[in-house]
């Protein structure tokens, strides 16, 4: 079983900070304004996906798995319409997701296993790293969908893998 909990952990710790650079390459395309920018008043900006990723690992992961104590304002993530430059932002949350990898690196069985409330929740540690991955995912792909409908350009996030080939 060892070896289950050291692959599932060696792949979130890939997917974190897979997102990681791909919202790296998003910020790099886009200007100040852009990252503040909603496509409609219904729809979140790419400022607001990061402080939202943010405050998210960090309630999930930094507090529901390593102890760290909830001061999250999750209201404060969606109001924002400016503020922090796109270089604060990115900053803070690679500080985080490096802070998640240090935590779920040192996961243990029982840890994975503990049922535990997390926000309004209560999952057990597989489920909260699992959640954590599967969000940012899921708010990576709304960044790099934002940053091509702005730009019209390839983003080329995969550097020229063939992703054509078969096994």
């Amino acid at each position: 079983m060892p070896a289950v909990r050291q692959s599932f952990l060696a792949a979130a710790v890939h997917f974190l900070q897979w997102n990681r650079d791909r919202i790296a390459i998003c910020l790099q395309e886009l200007t100040e304004e852009e990252v503040w920018l909603r496509p409609n008043e219904q729809s979140n900006s790419v400022g607001n996906q990061l402080l939202h990723l943010n405050g998210n690992i960090r309630q999930w992961i930094l507090t529901g798995l390593g102890g760290k104590y909830d001061d999250r304002i999750r209201d404060a993530e969606f109001s924002a319409t400016e503020g922090k430059s796109k270089e604060e932002l990115y900053s803070a949350l690679n500080a985080t997701i490096a802070e998640a990898i240090g935590v779920v690196q040192t996961l243990d069985e029982a840890t994975l296993t503990t049922v535990r409330p997390v926000q309004a929740f209560v999952h057990d540690g597989t489920f909260i790293v699992l959640h954590v991955v599967e969000h940012l995912s899921y708010h990576t792909g709304q960044i790099v969908f934002w940053t091509k409908q702005l730009r019209n350009k390839d983003l080329d996030l995969y550097g020229g893998v063939n992703l054509n080939q078969t096994n």
